[in-house]
């Protein structure tokens, strides 16, 4: 490799070359990699609480594959739903356990039933409650009133009309801390029906109430913004709330989120769309807003793996980071959230790496690349030509010697070209000007206006 200058005008030193991914014996850190072991699923429900810890078991079920790891959760979610009163999911359930669990976890037909009928007889007493709250036209009950029903709908599993109900509590909020309740309430039912337009729009209507947010309101706002954009895929924009996140969300938030997400989520879409720029005045907002920012540092503390690859990649130890990635990979693919996006966001975060890697230099020996990469260089070539075609690396490939030639931009052409450009559209303005000067010293646009009178 030819080290190049870089933008502040400094040589990039040999040993540089080597920390850029290829670590010599002195420089390899000898920490242990993660290993690719299989999800403790107790530990991983342990987080999470409510509706969304029965979600995530289903999700792990459903998509891990094997078939010790799958029963476990479905033994899990089972004694989860008979704590509440869902007995249609209960009842999915059974038919997913399909008597594999033994006969502690099949058709509880007594349970379901007694449920059943002691929800009709709540669902009565809340309709003549509410009934009773409208003839007297008391605001705040019957604000209640529709959250109760709101609240018999979600632990039902009803989650359209739970919406409907939390909603229309919003025309009898009186205070800032009723309107941030319902918003709070939408937001909730809204994830997990997967309506992230909804909660973009009630976390909006929510930040209007200022003066009745604290600090875990405001921290529980971010984190539902974060998972709206994460959804939508504007993974910058979704960093960037879960950035924001202060450490006061603490456990306040597992029926949506844990804090080991949040570190997780934040720093995967930081790595996938932040530049090199950002991650310098973001990793230094980002080292000061990911690594030196001591509130998302909270967050990284918990998931130890999360933060040594952020570490990697900022230094340009891609190899370590990768290898990170690779071991996260599995676990990440069972994450309810995260699962559409990973290979996308593995993607673009290796993409960025093999930019970053070629940016200070004038050459770069494919072999060696290739050896920091843990690829071969046939597979190398035909990434970076992916990137050369998408004008992501200025460069052409000398496939014969296996060496990458940075292409950088004629300057002195440049400017040229736009001192030309800049001319040519000087002229067609001053023709411009002098064409409408004749045509209003003739009186042209008069007379035209004349003859349609």
């Amino acid at each position: 490799m030819e080290p190049e200058d870089d933008a502040t005008g400094t040589i990039i030193e040999e040993d540089e070359i080597y920390a850029n991914g290829l670590d010599d014996g002195e420089s390899q850190r000898h920490r242990p990699i993660i290993s690719g072991e299989q999800l403790d699923v107790e530990a991983y429900a342990a987080l999470y609480s409510g509706r969304t810890k029965i979600s995530r078991l289903l999700f792990i079920a459903e998509k891990c594959g094997v078939a010790s790891m799958q029963l476990e959760a479905l033994r899990m979610a089972y004694d989860e739903i008979k704590k509440g009163e869902n007995t249609q999911l209960f009842r999915e359930v059974v038919a997913k356990i399909g008597g594999q669990l033994g006969p502690n976890y099949g058709p509880d037909n007594a349970w379901a039933d007694a449920v059943d009928r002691r929800a009709e007889l709540r669902k009565e007493k809340l309709e003549n409650e509410l009934n009773a709250y409208r003839t007297n036209l008391i605001k705040e009950s019957i604000r209640m009133g529709y959250n109760d029903f709101g609240d018999f709908y979600y632990a039902h599993g009803q989650l359209g009309e739970a919406f409907k109900n939390y909603v229309r509590t919003r025309d009898y909020c009186t205070t800032s801390k009723h309107i941030i309740h319902m918003c709070l309430n939408a937001i909730l039912v809204s994830i997990e029906m997967g309506q992230f337009t909804h909660v973009t729009s009630y976390v909006s209507k929510a930040e209007q109430s200022q003066d009745a947010l604290d600090p875990v309101t405001i921290a529980k706002l971010r984190c539902a913004a974060g998972l709206a954009h994460l959804e939508s895929k504007k993974y910058k924009l979704a960093a960037r709330k879960f950035l924001e996140t202060g450490p006061e969300l603490g456990n306040n938030y597992t029926e949506v989120i844990a804090p080991q997400d949040i570190a997780t989520y934040g720093s995967l879409c930081a790595l996938a769309s932040f530049d090199r720029a950002e991650l310098k005045a973001n990793f230094t907002v980002s080292i000061s807003k990911v690594i030196d920012n001591i509130n998302f540092r909270n967050f990284l503390e918990l998931v130890p793996e999360i933060r040594e690859l952020i570490n990697d990649f900022h230094t340009s130890h891609y190899a370590s980071c990768l290898e990170y990635l690779g071991n996260l990979k599995a676990n990440l693919l069972l994450d309810i959230h995260l699962h559409d996006h990973v290979e996308t966001l593995y993607e673009q975060i290796r993409s960025k790496a093999l930019i970053q890697y070629t940016l200070p230099f004038v050459s770069v020996d494919l072999h060696m690349m290739a050896n920091a990469f843990n690829t071969s260089v046939t597979g190398l070539e035909k990434e970076l030509e992916a990137l050369i075609t998408n004008d992501q690396i200025q460069a052409r490939i000398d496939s014969h010697n296996k060496i990458l030639y940075a292409r950088h931009a004629d300057q002195r052409n440049g400017t040229f070209q736009r001192v030309l450009q800049t001319g040519n559209e000087f002229d067609r303005e001053v023709r411009a000007m002098l064409l409408r000067a004749n045509l209003i010293k003739h009186d042209f646009n008069q007379k035209a206006s004349s003859r349609k009178h």
